[in-house]
């Protein structure tokens, strides 16, 4: 393929800028360039424009490094939020990409940023806040917040029975409750009064002998029977 040299006249992302002089392909020089304005010829004639280019280069360059170093102050402000869909153990489906992110800000905040400007260490794959790298400038260089949030809802909290509800409540109560302090009344009245002294009973008299009793004491051990007196003795 044949190769023709030009100089630049304008910036071109990885070809160079103004008043760069490099090697094309000539189709791409004849149909591209050329008609775009892009680059002129590498001629005589021509050569002596490269100052005049290299001067434009300077301002274009001077003017983005300011407006970069704007935008980043404007950025590591901010907070750029990203939905995604979770299951209902809050896993996401699938990972924020910096082209999610380069779309967010410029839904969020009309800030048009190249996603190959958004570094990520690698794919964010879970909730809540994370912080990324942003390249704006070869010289500028800023971090931005990002918030990854579920757009699934939450599972509803199992209901508990009627009854299971209000013996907690109860609970609830009584845990919350603070025993109040007795009033002197109450207190007095709750103490226990010491029981006067019982008097002292008199002894009970002895009790003799029942008649049966001292009878069969008279008659002795059974078995042996009292002598009877002789009759005519």
């Amino acid at each position: 393929m044949a190769k023709t040299e030009v100089i630049l006249t304008h910036h071109i992302v990885g070809l160079g800028g103004e008043s760069d002089h490099v090697k094309v392909a000539a189709g791409y020089a004849r149909n591209y360039l050329f008609p775009q304005g892009l680059a002129i010829p590498l001629t005589g004639a021509n050569k002596r424009r490269i100052e005049v280019l290299k001067q434009r280069r300077g301002e274009r360059e001077a003017h983005e490094l300011n407006s970069m170093t704007e935008l980043a102050k404007s950025l590591s402000k901010l907070v750029c939020v990203v939905a995604v869909k979770t299951g209902e153990d809050g896993k996401m489906f699938g990972t924020v990409t910096s082209g999610m992110i380069a779309d967010q800000l410029k839904t969020q905040f009309e800030a048009t940023i190249d996603k190959r400007k958004i570094h990520l260490e690698q794919p964010i794959r879970a909730l809540g806040e994370h912080e990324v790298e942003l390249r704006l400038h070869q010289d500028v260089v800023t971090k931005l917040k990002v918030r990854v949030e579920s757009t699934t809802p939450l599972p509803a909290p199992p209901v508990a029975p009627e009854g299971e509800a209000k013996r907690e409540e109860q609970r609830t109560e009584k845990r919350g409750r603070r025993p109040e302090p007795a009033s002197p009344a109450k207190a007095e009245a709750g103490e226990k009064k010491p029981r006067a002294a019982r008097p002292e009973r008199a002894p009970r008299p002895e009790r003799g002998p029942r008649p049966e009793k001292a009878e069969k004491a008279e008659k002795g051990p059974k078995g042996e029977k009292t002598a009877k007196p002789p009759k005519g003795g």
